[in-house]
């Protein structure tokens, strides 16, 4: 009896941890250039699941890539850029959306660190985002001299933290954006692709010249958690 009472246990036991959700929701962009892993932030809940929504109903996939700056971001997300009509070579891109703004969500502890997920918006006063379009930072190196410039200028005054400073001066990103447009989650493996996006040819708008189409799926339960623990042990 008390063999099975200990079985019976164990496997409530088992069954509980598998039950248990990941720490961590990933979504895996897809293109031509190859794919990566981003993290999404549980810090930027609005942000977070208006993603998650999108992308499973299968709104991204399609999508281009529509605007590209070497040293800085790849952008994408408009909705207009999947439609034949208004996508044609040399057509302007980036002004298509869903019919909705995010409410901004920032945090100090998360920046415009190389690899991060960030939402584009247009120039609303709440620097509310947009409802589909983001950007991936690829961002440079910066020194104590552009920070400081940053600081006294674009950033209002507002102090980039000794810690940040340092990943900005060892690793890069685009200090200039903090406090201004939402971070929202990071690459965690397979940055090649965005550093092969922003290097290719591209027009006067900044649109490639070959159309770069995206490929977006929410990873399961089973890989969320395998990511958790393999970035964990890494950390």
């Amino acid at each position: 009896m008390k063999k099975l009472l200990t079985l019976t246990l164990l496997l409530f036991i088992t069954a509980i941890a598998f039950a248990k959700p990941p720490k961590n929701q990933y979504v895996r962009i897809s293109t031509t250039y190859g794919s990566v892993i981003i993290r999404l932030y549980n810090e930027t809940p609005l942000h977070r699941d208006n993603f998650i929504k999108l992308a499973k109903k299968g709104f991204y996939n399609g999508v281009l890539f529509h605007r590209v700056i070497q040293n800085f971001m790849i952008q994408g997300g408009d909705p207009d850029s999947k439609n034949p009509a208004k996508a044609k070579p040399g057509a302007e891109l980036g002004n298509g959306d869903v019919g909705y703004t995010i409410p901004a969500e920032f945090r100090d502890s998360l920046f415009h660190k190389r690899g991060v997920l960030a939402a584009a918006r247009d120039d609303n006063p709440q620097k509310a985002s947009s409802g589909c379009q983001f950007y991936i930072v690829e961002g440079k190196r910066l020194s104590d001299a552009k920070m400081d410039s940053l600081e006294n200028g674009r950033l209002k005054g507002h102090k980039i933290p000794a810690w940040q400073r340092e990943y900005y001066k060892t690793v890069g990103g685009t200090a200039q954006l903090d406090h201004s447009y939402t971070v929202y989650g990071e690459v965690v493996t397979g940055f090649d692709m965005v550093d092969h996006i922003a290097a290719v040819k591209k027009d006067d708008r900044d649109r490639p010249l070959t159309d770069i189409p995206m490929k977006v799926d929410v990873l399961s339960k089973k890989e969320c958690k395998q990511l958790d623990k393999l970035l964990s042990q890494g950390s």
